[in-house]
């Protein structure tokens, strides 16, 4: 059974933890949770961070609550943000909730010992009016207190509503109720959250005369500076319908040399003996480690079969011993990745019933310009139909030379 705090120092995710921390989780089974509001359709690669704390918390013999924000995902955190948040409709965020739940299903275990929990806190607050809110919830902590918190004073320059500014009440006394009605000790998140959630111990403190502490992630960057978690083409999401498992694949393959230990550590499962073994072994070959932990993530968060779909589309796309045989093997789905990949065009079918010259097949579909462009390449001996080379001007193209899946 790993040591949850040793486990974080030598992966580099801690960031920092309340005193007395690492001594509680030593003696005891503890409840520990992190919140995710559905601000989006889908967690991200970003999210993930968060989840793989879960799961190291898991199997050092604790028990996670995921903490899905049906409230607080109405109202929007302000941490990390240097504008106010463009609030989402009640429909949206409740189907994103819902869809999020199914997701996290995927990487903790809910059954056994330590088994996780998924708890709303939209149920906290669903018979709370405002009233009883601004009495049992406004008058725990000061302004002075909450204004002192970086989510809140790295915004007063550039704004601040009410609504935002409450935000950190709403998560303190979600640790509260958390407190009371699991026994959860412990709340994780990103560096950015240590206000918030130190306002949920000190809401504990107060209101429930207990002791609760917080443990926090360094904030993920790539070695550029960048965001982590995005690519030219935008977030990389867990849903295969946002970001095909293709190109998640293709994210950690082409992650830059500089990140990759640290990639490592905070997302593969492999242990620490493990993890230098392969650094020792591909100490100069980084792409193949790359591929490593590529093959890793993409059995865990799509599957086993979509990761051989992701070998096999790589090979129709970069292999060299491709044929129509193995076109005709690919299903709908695999072809579907090559079509995201690539230049792709369309033609109605229909025009393809009578057969249709190369030729004019090139210039209707705008792969070549005209028709003449077409002839050309095709005398450099530069066109292909389903891999097989095109040598006459005459060739028609039908709907036998379409590919089904």
């Amino acid at each position: 059974m790993l040591n949850f705090i040793e486990e974080l120092t030598w992966r580099g995710m801690l960031h920092d933890a309340t005193p007395g921390v690492e001594e509680l989780l030593k003696d005891k089974k503890v409840c520990g949770y992190i919140g995710f509001d559905p601000t989006a359709p889908s967690m991200t690669i970003g999210n993930f961070v968060q989840i793989m704390l879960l799961k190291l918390f898991q199997l050092s013999g604790h028990s996670p609550i995921v903490l899905m924000g049906g409230a607080t995902g109405r109202v929007g955190d302000p941490s990390g943000k240097e504008k106010e948040r463009e609030l989402k409709s009640y429909e949206e965020l409740d189907a994103n909730l819902s869809f999020q739940k199914e997701q996290v299903k995927k990487f903790l275990d809910f059954e056994g010992p330590n088994a996780a929990i998924i708890v709303n806190n939209y149920d906290f607050y669903e018979k709370m009016n405002v009233l009883d809110f601004l009495r049992d919830v406004g008058k725990t902590l000061t302004v002075s207190y909450m204004m002192s918190k970086d989510s809140v004073k790295n915004r007063l320059e550039t704004g601040l509503s009410f609504t935002e500014f409450s935000y950190q009440l709403l998560q303190s006394y979600d640790f509260q109720v958390l407190f009371q009605k699991h026994n959860c000790v412990l709340q994780m998140g990103g560096s950015d959250q240590w206000g918030n959630i130190t306002s949920g111990t000190e809401f504990i403190r107060r209101n429930c005369e207990g002791k609760a502490y917080a443990v926090t992630t360094p904030l993920l960057t790539k070695a550029d500076g960048s965001k982590f978690g995005k690519s030219e083409k935008g977030n990389i999401w867990l849903d295969p319908k946002l970001t095909s498992a293709y190109r998640f694949y293709q994210f950690w393959l082409n992650a830059d040399d500089a990140d990759l230990a640290k990639y490592l550590r905070y997302f593969s499962l492999k242990s620490r003996t493990e993890i230098e073994n392969l650094e020792a072994r591909f100490t100069d070959n980084p792409r193949e480690l790359k591929a490593i932990l590529a093959e890793e993530l993409t059995r865990r968060v799509h599957s086993d079969m979509d990761y051989d779909s992701v070998l096999a589309v790589s090979n129709i796309l970069f292999g060299k011993d491709v044929n129509v045989d193995s076109l005709n093997r690919m299903s709908a789905d695999e072809l579907n990745m090559i079509a995201e990949e690539i230049p792709n065009y369309s033609i109605d079918s229909n025009i393809l019933g009578k057969g249709l010259n190369i030729t004019d097949f090139l210039a209707i579909t705008g792969i070549m310009s005209s028709k003449t462009e077409g002839r050309k390449a095709i005398q450099n001996n530069a066109v292909s139909v389903n891999k097989i080379k095109i040598h006459s001007y005459e060739y028609e193209i039908s709907n036998i030379d379409l590919l089904h899946g």
